[in-house]
C-alpha cells in the first residue's frame, strides 16, 4: 500500500468549501486530528457553529475527497462543533452563562419580527446548540404565547432575586409575559422598560447557553439604547419585509447599531413571496428584492428569504411555531439555513477579529 502524508490528506480535505464559512476546513482551522495507518483514514473536524442539519452531507463530501487518495484504506469522518463566546461591547460585561447575545430587531411592527425569532431560535436548538429567548418587548411581550406556554405561568424563583427560565420545546425563556397578567397594560416611561430589561437579562438563571435570542420591541427607542450599553450584543439581525415603507425603517435600525457599534450579521427579508394553496402561483405582494438591495448598500448580507404563508401565523398563534410544528418541512428547512447562516458568521467574526460584541437582530414588525 502506498505511503500516505498528513500534508495529502489536508490538501484532499481543503478541495471542499463549506458554503456557510465560505472556506475550506483547513483554513477555518476546523480539522482536529488526522490519523492515518495502513488500514484507514480518521479526521476529526470541529466547526464553530451547530450542523446537525448538514453533519451526514459534511461527512459524505469529505469522505468523497479522500477515497481518491485512501488507497483502499477506510474512511471515517467525525463532525462536531463546539460554539465560541464572543466579547461584549466596550465596557460591558458578558454573562457568565451566555456566550453569545444575538438581538433580533425590526425599524417597525407587523413584519414579523417575533415569529421569525422564535423560529430562529428553535432551529438552533435543531442544529445542536444550546439556546434561549428573552422577550424583550416589554409593551407587548408575545412569546409566551408563540411558545404554548400556558396562561398564568410564573417562572420560579432562587434565592428571592433570581428567576428560572420556564422551558418549552427545548428553549429556556424569559418574557414579561411570565411576569405580570395577560390584560395588563404596561403604562411605563422608558427608562422603566429599560430597567425591566436589565432585571430579565441579568436576574434570569440561564443555563450554559450557547446563544441568548432577544426578540427586541420595534423601533430605536429606550429599550434599544439599553441593550446596546448594558447588554452584551454579539450582534444584530435586521427583519424586514419587501415593502419600501418597511424597508426605510429598517434602515433607521441599522443606522442606530451602527452608530452604538454593535454589528449587523444580516437581513432577513419576511413575506418575500406568496405561493397560492390553490393553483400554485407566485406572487411578490410587497414588491421584490428589497431586502437584497438593503444588504448590498450596508456591506451586509441576505440570510434568508421567507414567504407569506398561513401556516407560519397559525402555527405561532397555537403556540406550536413551524419549526416545531413541522420540522421537517420546506419552511422549517429555510429556518435552518438561517440559523446555520447566522451562527457561521458569528464564527467568522470570532476567528478574523477576535472576541467581538454580541450581534443584535432586526425585523421590522
Amino acid at each position: 500500500m502506498s505511503e500516505l502524508t498528513q500534508a495529502q490528506v489536508e490538501q484532499a480535505i481543503a478541495g471542499y468549501q463549506d458554503v456557510y464559512l465560505e472556506t475550506d476546513y483547513v483554513a477555518a482551522k476546523a480539522v482536529k486530528a488526522i490519523t492515518i495507518n495502513d488500514a484507514s483514514i480518521n479526521v476529526d473536524l470541529e466547526l464553530g457553529y451547530p450542523a446537525a442539519g448538514v453533519k451526514t452531507n459534511i461527512q459524505q463530501a469529505i469522505t468523497e475527497q479522500l477515497s481518491s487518495i485512501a488507497g483502499g484504506r477506510s474512511i471515517t469522518v467525525n463532525v462536531g462543533w463546539k460554539i465560541a463566546a464572543n466579547a461584549a461591547q466596550k465596557d460591558v460585561e458578558n454573562l457568565t452563562t451566555v456566550k453569545n447575545v444575538i438581538a433580533v430587531a425590526s425599524g417597525k411592527g407587523g413584519v414579523g419580527k417575533s415569529t421569525t425569532a422564535v423560529n430562529l431560535a428553535l432551529a438552533l436548538v435543531a442544529e445542536g446548540a444550546s439556546v434561549g429567548i428573552l422577550d424583550a418587548d416589554i409593551y407587548g411581550p408575545s412569546q409566551s404565547i408563540m411558545l404554548g406556554i400556558a396562561p398564568g405561568t410564573r417562572p420560579e424563583v432562587k434565592g428571592e432575586q433570581f428567576w428560572m427560565p420556564v422551558k418549552a420545546h427545548g428553549l429556556q425563556s424569559m418574557s414579561m409575559g411570565y411576569l405580570v397578567d395577560e390584560n395588563t397594560a404596561m403604562v411605563w416611561r422608558g427608562p422603566m422598560a429599560g430597567s425591566a430589561l436589565q432585571q430579565m437579562v441579568n436576574q434570569t438563571m440561564w443555563h450554559d447557553l450557547d446563544y441568548l435570542i432577544v426578540d427586541m420591541p420595534p423601533g430605536t427607542g429606550d429599550v434599544q439604547l439599553t441593550l446596546s450599553q448594558k447588554v452584551p450584543v454579539a450582534g444584530a439581525l435586521i427583519v424586514t419585509t419587501p415593502q419600501d415603507i418597511a424597508l426605510l425603517d429598517a434602515r433607521k435600525g441599522i443606522e442606530m447599531f451602527r452608530k452604538v457599534e454593535i454589528p449587523v450579521l444580516g437581513v432577513i427579508e419576511n413575506m418575500s413571496v406568496h405561493v397560492c394553496s390553490e393553483c400554485g402561483h407566485v406572487e411578490h405582494l410587497f414588491g421584490a428584492g428589497g431586502g437584497e438591495e438593503i444588504a448590498a448598500q450596508y456591506d451586509t448580507k441576505l440570510l434568508a428569504s421567507l414567504p407569506l404563508n398561513l401556516s407560519i401565523r397559525e402555527q405561532a398563534d397555537s403556540g406550536l411555531p413551524t419549526v416545531a410544528a413541522d420540522p421537517d418541512g420546506d419552511i422549517a428547512a429555510i429556518y435552518r439555513d438561517l440559523a446555520r447562516k447566522l451562527a457561521a458568521e458569528l464564527d467568522k467574526k470570532h476567528k478574523t477579529q477576535g472576541f467581538k460584541k454580541p450581534n443584535i437582530v432586526m425585523y421590522s414588525d
